[in-house]
């Protein structure tokens, strides 16, 4: 095998490794309300669709459609699986399933799981997302269930 066979391999391991950090990251940026840290995955020019939750056109706009989200549902545990993910050079996509368990501060305890539409590039050597759109498969409010234990225990509505 020759050299330029092996570097491209290397390249889509490390794309797809680099790929898979920016999904794990998005998950615990959102679920740790670390704006500093969901800020770093996205280009400027990003889109983030969110269908029943907030839609935003850059990375600017993303911001405060997470804010929201974060005083809307102080509780957030993201469960990614399952990604599938295509490279091609410097621009990847991908889905990935989600479940997602919230505290709304409305509804109060709430279950989404759905399915995840991704577009990457590869920008200065650098993957971030360039969109992210959630197809959502079903909501579902968990009326009475209080966790009895845990660092965070949610507050009964």
């Amino acid at each position: 095998m020759n050299i330029e066979v092996l570097a491209a391999r290397l390249d889509r391991l490390e794309s797809r490794l680099a790929i898979e950090a920016l999904i794990s990251t998005y998950a615990n940026a959102f679920d740790r309300m670390d704006a500093d840290l969901l800020q770093q995955i996205w280009h400027e020019d990003s889109i983030l669709d969110l269908p029943g939750f907030g839609a935003a056109g850059s990375r600017s706009e993303i911001m405060p459609m997470a804010e929201q989200s974060w005083r809307q549902m102080p509780h957030m545990h993201h469960w990614m699986a399952n990604p599938l993910i295509q490279i091609e050079g410097d621009t990847a996509a991908g889905t990935v399933a989600a479940n997602c368990l919230f505290h709304d501060v409305e509804q109060g305890p709430v279950q989404v799981s759905g399915l995840y539409h991704d577009r990457f590039e590869r920008r200065n050597g650098q993957w971030k997302f360039v969109s992210r759109r959630f197809e959502l498969h079903y909501l579902t409010p968990l009326k009475g269930w209080v966790p009895i234990a845990g660092s965070e225990p949610f507050k009964s509505p």
